[in-house]
């Protein structure tokens, strides 16, 4: 048992593999939907919101390492990204649970970790049953609700086994989720388990996996997919999913879900500390936006037709967009069969050349590959884009374009879509890059001071080098990257590379690396003599 207090480090654990097995059982879940609107990828929803919740996390423990050990700020980090980036009916009820689970576990550090627990789990269920106006049972909050309860009848047995309080709470979870086809009739129609249930379930067994330090070996389950509706079992709630984050005080926010809930149904308004993410199904669009002003500021809105759903079917394709920023790449790309979308010198591309990429692609379903971090936010803005044209679109944040060749050399058409995802990102990650530049200022930097002239090696981002030649510096950082290990040396040449740059290099390495594979690409990309990636 790993008896340890909470602290970020044990959220940031429980949080990561919690994405994992989401991601895991992502299709699983979408497949369990019974209600036919665009908005049903409960599965989907729930891992891009975990996902954001991850990624404010990271970035938090990044800005501060402190963050990592103070449970208070590691969950606030965790539930704001939740509250920012949800996804979804789904996504919102997620990211409630996930605030209250961590505000109740750092009101309750003064008492006993099974305590805390416990105390943590029955406050995240009764956060989510406030934040809905009409709460439904047979859903995700019956699901949390039961496993608050089972924690606390074996915290009073038991109250220092946080083993015994996270078994009782994930197994309450587990037997709840089997009991919502008996409590929503559309679930027993259909032959399944609640969707939004089923990932609550997940997550709780990760919970159980962190805290006890026990691997829980998970059942190949073979969950009955629902069967074709009735003809007549069409949507009949609101035309329009409205979605908003709102400034506004909890009294604001008290009317405003009085207010929606005559406009329609699926209302949901969490959040705290005056930041509020709203959802609603509701005919009149103008009326629920006009509901969030008069409670306080709304913006980033997002309107779907829910009318207009498109039904699901097989798709025949899966295109992959490429950032390129020379014509060599661009060359590769489109012989491995990808789309390029060409960056300008020190220029990302536009949000619609990034769109106009994934139209380009053709099939419905896109993966775009940034290649740096400055495309990152038009990026997601053209996932946002093509999204809403209903297309399937993912971002794989990719650094360099040598993480990009990397992923697109893994990816498999005939995968379903989310694991040809995960392989590509898991092989963009293990994939470190370095490049090779000429410095046009004088800087300070992370290897000492550089003058305009002086050769740079940026190693993951980072100036690590500084030298008078190419073919110095560019020695110095291949063995860097080789330093822990390395299978294959991507060598993408540019311009202002030496003729002899890739042999000298080459044949360096056949003598400090006689067992690395070394490829050696014409790049063609300009102010980057050499980028390098090694796998």
């Amino acid at each position: 048992m790993v008896d340890e207090r909470a602290d970020g480090q044990l959220l940031t654990r429980w949080a990561h593999l919690g994405l994992r097995d989401l991601g895991e059982a992502r299709a699983e879940i979408d497949a369990l939907n019974v209600f036919p609107v665009p908005d049903g990828d409960t599965g989907t929803n729930l891992y891009l919101t975990q996902e954001a919740a991850c990624a404010a996390l990271d970035e938090a423990v990044g800005l501060d390492p402190a963050v990592a050990s103070d449970a208070g700020a590691a969950g606030d980090a965790l539930a704001r990204g939740a509250l920012l980036g949800a996804r979804g009916n789904s996504g919102i009820i997620l990211s409630q649970l996930t605030r209250g689970f961590v505000s109740g576990l750092v009101a309750s550090a003064h008492l006993s970790w099974a305590q805390a627990l416990a105390e943590a789990l029955q406050v995240a269920a009764r956060s989510a049953y406030q934040a809905v106006a009409a709460p439904v049972e047979g859903t995700v909050l019956t699901v949390a609700r039961v496993a608050g309860e089972q924690a606390a009848l074996m915290v009073a047995r038991f109250p220092d086994d946080a083993t015994a309080v996270v078994r009782a709470a994930a197994q309450g979870a587990r037997d709840a989720l089997e009991r919502t086809p008996s409590q929503l009739a559309a679930l027993a129609r259909a032959g399944v388990v609640d969707s939004g249930g089923r990932g609550l379930v997940v997550l709780y067994d990760a919970l159980e996996e962190v805290v006890t330090g026990v691997h829980r070996a998970r059942q190949e389950r073979r969950l009955p997919m629902p069967v074709p509706p009735e003809p007549d079992a069409v949507y009949s709630g609101g035309a329009y999913e409205v979605m908003y984050l709102l400034d506004s005080d909890a009294t604001g926010t008290d009317r405003l879900r009085s207010a929606l809930a005559g406009l329609g149904d699926s209302v949901v308004v969490v959040g705290a500390a005056g930041l509020w993410n709203v959802h609603v199904h509701c005919d009149d669009v103008g009326a629920a936006i006009e509901a969030g002003i008069a409670a306080g500021r709304p913006y980033r809105i997002r309107v779907t037709a829910l009318s207009e759903a498109r039904p699901r079917h097989a798709v025949t394709g899966r295109g992959i967009v490429v950032v390129t920023h020379g014509p060599g790449t661009a060359a590769l790309v489109h012989a491995a069969g990808a789309t390029s979308v060409p960056a300008l010198p020190r220029q990302a591309p536009s949000t619609a050349e990034l769109l106009d990429g994934i139209h380009r692609a053709g099939p419905e379903e896109v993966v775009l590959l940034t290649s740096d971090t400055d495309t990152r936010p038009a990026a997601d803005a053209a996932a946002r884009q093509a999204q809403q044209e209903g297309l399937r679109v993912a971002v794989i944040p990719t650094r360099s374009v040598v993480q990009s060749l990397a992923a697109a050399a893994v990816h498999d058409s005939g995968a379903g879509f989310d694991d040809d995802v995960i392989a590509m990102t898991r092989a963009a990650h293990a994939t470190r890059y370095a490049a090779v530049t000429t410095a046009v200022r004088e800087a300070m930097t992370m290897a000492g001071m550089c003058r305009p002239g002086d050769i740079l090696g940026v190693v993951d981002g980072d100036v690590a080098e500084i030298g008078s030649t190419v073919q110095e510096v560019s020695t110095r950082v291949v063995s860097r990257l080789l330093q822990s290990g390395g299978e294959l040396v991507t060598l993408l040449t540019g311009e202002g590379a030496p003729d002899d740059l890739a042999s000298q290099l080459r044949r360096q390495l056949r003598g400090t690396h006689p067992g690395v594979e070394v490829v050696v690409l014409d790049g063609g990309q300009p102010f980057w003599p050499l980028i390098v990636g090694v796998e």
